[in-house]
C-alpha cells in the first residue's frame, strides 16, 4: 500500500492526471472515499492525463460515461445501485475486459463482482486540516504493483 497527501482539489486533480497518462488498455482503477472527498476530481483528472477533450463528469444517474482519448475510459458510478448484482444486468463485465480503461467510483459497493486485479484508491478526508486528503493506493496484481510504484515516483520527482 502506498499512501499520498493531496492539499488540494488541484493536487488530487493533478495526480489523477498522473495517472490517466500511464494507463493502458484494460486497467481498472476503483475509487472509494466518502461524499466530496474527491473521486470525481480525480477522475476529471484521469481524463485529461488521457488527453480526453472536455470535463469527465460523474455519471450518479447515467451510471456509465464512455470518453475517447488516447484509449477509451470507461466512468462508472455505481452510488445508486440499489442490489449490487444489478451490475451483470448492465453488462458491465464486457467492460472490464474491454479496449479501455475503466475507473469505478463506489467501488466498495459492488466489490464481489470486480475483477480481483485492479488498482484501488481509497480518499479520505482529513479531519484535522479541511482541503487536505489522504489517497491510499492498494494495488492487486503485478499490474497495478508497478502502476502504483510508477504512480508514487511521478509524484515525488514532480514529473
Amino acid at each position: 500500500m502506498y499512501s499520498i497527501a493531496s492539499r488540494s482539489a488541484d493536487e488530487t486533480y493533478n495526480l489523477g492526471e498522473t495517472l490517466g497518462a500511464l494507463l493502458q488498455p484494460g486497467d481498472l482503477i476503483t475509487l472509494n472515499g466518502d461524499l466530496g472527498a474527491g473521486k470525481t476530481c480525480l477522475a476529471s483528472g484521469v481524463g485529461r492525463g488521457l488527453l480526453i477533450e472536455g470535463r469527465v463528469k460523474s455519471p450518479t444517474f447515467a451510471l456509465i460515461n464512455e470518453y475517447e482519448g488516447k484509449i477509451p475510459l470507461y466512468h462508472m458510478d455505481v452510488y445508486r445501485l440499489d442490489n449490487p448484482s444489478e451490475i451483470n444486468d448492465l453488462g458491465f463485465e464486457e467492460y472490464f475486459y474491454g479496449n479501455g480503461a475503466v475507473l469505478v467510483e463506489w467501488a466498495q459497493k459492488i466489490i464481489d463482482f470486480l475483477p480481483q486485479q485492479r488498482l484501488e484508491i481509497v480518499i479520505d478526508k482529513d479531519p484535522h486540516q479541511e482541503d487536505t486528503r489522504n489517497i491510499r493506493l492498494v494495488p492487486h496484481g503485478n499490474r497495478y504493483e508497478q502502476l502504483a510504484g510508477e504512480l508514487i515516483a511521478h509524484v515525488r520527482t514532480g514529473n
